[in-house]
C-alpha cells in the first residue's frame, strides 16, 4: 500500500472529461484511480498519466452494479490507504439512456434515468465516513444544463440531473463546516474529445453541426480544480446554449 499521495479516484473515466480531471489533479501530486465500465482502453488512459509523471491505477465497474462499484471503492482504498477526492461523472451513450421529451416521460423513464444518480449516493456513502474522519476531502459531480434552464427534450434526464445538482449542492452546505468540499460542474455543451461529442460529430446529418456549441475538457477540469481549491462556491456553469 502506498501513502506517499492523496488519491483522486475518477468515476466515468473516458477521453474527455474524466481523463482531463485526471491530469489536472494528477499536477497537484494527486494519483489517479480511473473507474470505467470496460478496461478496452485503460492502457492508454494510463501510458499518458505515467507520461505526464502522474501515477495512475485503473479499475473496471458500471455505477448501475452496486456491488461491484463498491468493490471497487474498496480495492482502491486498499491499494492506496486513503480515498481524498472523488470526481462523479459518468457518461451514457448506450441507447436506452435516450431522453424522452418531458410531456412524454412517465415513472419508469424517469427511474430509468435516476439510474445514473442512485450509484453517486453509494459513492458518497462509501468515501464520506473517511474523509470526515480525517476531516478533509472533496466531492465532485458533473451534470447538465437541463437541471437550471428548462429543456423540454430532454425531458427524464433533466430530472435526474437536477436531483443531481440539489444533491451536490445540499452537500456542500452540510460539509461546509467539515473540512469537506462538494461542488458541480453544470455543463451545457459538447464536451471534445469525449464519447458523446464523437458520436453526435459523426452524425451531422442527424444532429446538424454543432459549430460553437463544444467545450474544452481542460478548461472544464480547470474550474473543478478552482471549485476545490477556492471553496467559495458550489457551482460552475458553462451555458453554450442560450
Amino acid at each position: 500500500m502506498s501513502t506517499s499521495a492523496k488519491t483522486a479516484v475518477v468515476i466515468g473515466a473516458g477521453p474527455g472529461l474524466g481523463m482531463s480531471i485526471a491530469h489536472r489533479f494528477g499536477r497537484e501530486g494527486y494519483r489517479a484511480a480511473l473507474v470505467s465500465r470496460t478496461d478496452t482502453r485503460h492502457g492508454g488512459y494510463l501510458s499518458s498519466l505515467r507520461e505526464a509523471g502522474v501515477e495512475a491505477g485503473s479499475f473496471v465497474a458500471d455505477v448501475r452494479d452496486r456491488d461491484r462499484l463498491l468493490a471497487v471503492l474498496d480495492a482502491v482504498s486498499q491499494r492506496y490507504g486513503t480515498i481524498d477526492l472523488v470526481y462523479y461523472g459518468p457518461g451514457a451513450t448506450d441507447p436506452d439512456a435516450h431522453p424522452k421529451p418531458i410531456i412524454e416521460a412517465d415513472s419508469a423513464s424517469v427511474q430509468q434515468a435516476m439510474s445514473w444518480v442512485y450509484p453517486a449516493i453509494d459513492v458518497v456513502g462509501a468515501v464520506l465516513p473517511g474523509m470526515i474522519e480525517r476531516g478533509e476531502g472533496g466531492l465532485l459531480f458533473a451534470g447538465g444544463l437541463s437541471s437550471v434552464v428548462p429543456m423540454p427534450a430532454l425531458g427524464n434526464l433533466a430530472i435526474s440531473s437536477a436531483a443531481l445538482r440539489n444533491y451536490a449542492l445540499t452537500l456542500n452546505a452540510a460539509l461546509a463546516d467539515k473540512g469537506i468540499y462538494a461542488g458541480t460542474l453544470t455543463i451545457g455543451g459538447l464536451i471534445e474529445r469525449g464519447d458523446i461529442h464523437a458520436l453526435v460529430t459523426a452524425q451531422q446529418d442527424r444532429f446538424g453541426d454543432v459549430g460553437g456549441r463544444s467545450l474544452d475538457p481542460d478548461d472544464l477540469a480547470d474550474a473543478a480544480w478552482d471549485l476545490y481549491v477556492k471553496r467559495d462556491r458550489p457551482e460552475a456553469v458553462f451555458d453554450l446554449f442560450s
